[in-house]
C-alpha cells in the first residue's frame, strides 16, 4: 500500500511520520520548491504537544519555544478579567508552548526528510486534479519546470490547506466564507511581558482585540524575547485583507494608539513591530463529507477554521493520527478513510462552529456586553470568576483538550 499526501504542511508532515511509524509506504507532494522558516508565531497546546511526543518531536519542540505558564483575559483598558493556569501548570502532563511557526514546520519537515528519505517528500509539485477506479487513484500535477506528472497511488489524502485543489474538485461550488473581520499580525523585539510567559488576549472584537504572546526567549542576548501579536476587528465592510501583500499599519493603528497601560505599552509594540502581515479571518462551511473512495481530506482542506483557540494546528494532528491509525487497522482502504471520517469528521466541524461563535475569546466580549466599553470599578458586580472560568473550560471540552481529556 502506497498513500500518497498532498500537502507537506503540518497536517501532511505529521501524517507521514504516523504512517512511517506503522510501517506503511506513503510520499509527500508540497507545492513549494524550498521549505523556509515563514510566519509568525503559533501556539502548541497540550492535546497538539500530545501528538509530537507519539511522534518524538516533543522535547525538541519545547526547546525551541517557551512554555506559557498562565492565559490573561484583559480589557481594553487593560484591566484584568480573568487568569488561568496553562499546560503544565494546570495539571496537564504536557506543556503548552507558544512558538514560531517556522520553527514548528522546520522540525517536522527535517524528521520527515531524516524518517521517510528525501525521495518521499516531493517538492515543487502543484497538483491539479485527480482520477480514480476501484484499484487506485491518479493523480496529476505540475512542477515549477513547468512539466506534467501523473502519479499512481492506493490513496489520495488531501492535505493542501483551505484552498485545497482537491477539496475543489470534490467541491466544485466550495467558497471561503469571511463574516468581515480582518486581522493583522506581526512580531517584536521586547522585554519580557508579565514574567515573560504568559498568553494575552486584550479587547474584544467589537471594538479592536489583539493577542500577545512570547514566542521565542533571549532572542538578541539583550533580554529581549520576540513577541507575536495577532489584531482582529469586526468591520462593517465586505472587504477582505489580501494574504499575498504585506500589512500597514496605518490600516489599524487608529485603534490601538492609545492603548497604553502601566504593564503593556501595545502602541508601541505595534509600532517597533519587525513586520505586518494582513489576513482576512476566514473559514468554510462543515460539510457532510470528506471522503470519496480512496480519496479524503485532512487538516485545513478538510476543516479549516478561525485561527482561535490555537487549535487548528491540533486538529489536523489529530487527523494525522487517527487516519494513520484507521490505515493500519482496516482490511481495505475505503473501509479505513471511511472510518477515519466517521471519528473526525462530527467533532472538528463542530470546533469549526464553536470557533465562530463561543471561542476562547468571548470571555472578553461576554464582559464588554455586560460592562459595557468602559472601565469596571469590581468585575463580580458583573459577573463572577467561575462563570468566567465555566465559559473557558466549555471551549477547552469542544476543543478535545479539557483536563479529564
Amino acid at each position: 500500500m502506497t498513500i500518497a499526501i498532498i500537502g507537506g504542511g503540518i497536517a501532511g508532515l505529521c501524517l507521514a511520520l504516523n504512517l512511517k511509524n506503522r510501517g506503511i509506504a506513503c510520499k509527500v507532494y508540497e507545492r513549494v520548491a524550498a521549505v523556509k522558516e515563514l510566519g509568525v508565531g503559533i501556539t502548541i497546546l497540550p492535546h497538539a504537544m500530545r501528538e509530537f511526543a507519539a511522534l518524538g518531536l516533543d522535547k525538541e519542540l519545547e526547546s525551541q519555544g517557551i512554555e506559557n505558564l498562565d492565559s490573561q483575559f484583559f480589557n481594553r483598558f487593560g484591566q484584568l478579567i480573568y487568569k488561568e493556569p496553562r499546560g503544565r501548570h494546570a495539571g496537564y502532563a504536557l506543556p503548552e508552548v507558544g512558538i514560531h511557526r517556522g520553527r514548528l514546520h522546520l522540525t517536522l519537515y527535517k524528521a520527515a526528510v531524516e524518517r521517510l528519505g528525501a525521495e518521499n517528500i516531493v517538492l515543487d509539485h502543484r497538483c491539479t486534479g485527480f482520477t480514480q477506479d476501484a484499484d487506485g487513484v491518479d493523480i496529476h500535477f505540475e512542477t515549477g519546470a513547468g512539466t506534467r506528472e501523473t502519479v499512481r497511488a492506493d490513496a489520495l489524502i488531501a492535505c493542501d490547506g483551505i484552498n485545497s485543489a482537491v477539496r475543489k474538485q470534490l467541491y466544485p461550488d466550495d467558497k471561503i466564507a469571511f463574516a468581515g473581520i480582518n486581522t493583522w499580525r506581526g512580531v517584536t523585539r521586547h522585554k519580557p511581558i508579565l514574567g515573560g510567559k504568559s498568553y494575552m488576549r486584550i479587547g474584544s472584537i467589537l471594538t479592536g482585540k489583539i493577542v500577545i504572546y512570547p514566542i521565542i526567549d533571549d532572542v538578541d542576548e539583550q533580554g529581549n524575547q520576540l513577541i507575536n501579536w495577532m489584531t482582529e476587528i469586526q468591520g462593517d465592510s465586505e472587504i477582505k485583507n489580501d494574504w499575498n501583500q504585506d500589512g500597514k499599519i496605518d490600516d489599524f493603528y487608529h485603534i490601538y494608539k492609545d492603548w497604553t497601560f502601566d504593564w503593556l505599552d501595545v502602541a508601541a509594540l505595534i509600532r517597533d513591530s519587525e513586520m505586518v502581515l494582513e489576513y482576512p479571518m476566514v473559514d468554510k462551511d462543515p460539510v457532510d463529507r470528506w471522503t470519496f473512495d480512496r480519496v479524503t481530506l485532512a487538516g485545513d482542506a478538510a476543516h479549516p477554521m478561525y485561527p482561535r483557540g490555537s487549535n487548528g494546528s491540533a486538529q489536523g494532528a489529530i487527523d494525522a493520527r487517527t487516519l494513520a491509525d484507521c490505515l493500519a487497522k482496516e482490511d481495505s482502504v475505503p473501509a479505513a478513510l471511511k472510518a477515519y471520517e466517521d471519528a473526525r469528521l462530527g467533532p472538528a466541524s463542530k470546533i469549526v462552529l464553536t470557533n465562530r461563535s463561543n471561542p476562547p475569546d468571548f470571555i472578553n466580549i461576554k464582559v464588554e456586553e455586560l460592562v459595557g466599553d468602559k472601565p469596571f470599578d469590581n468585575l463580580d458586580d458583573y459577573i463572577s470568576q467561575d462563570e468566567l472560568r465555566a465559559l473557558s473550560d466549555n471551549y477547552k471540552n469542544i476543543a478535545g483538550f479539557a483536563l479529564s481529556k
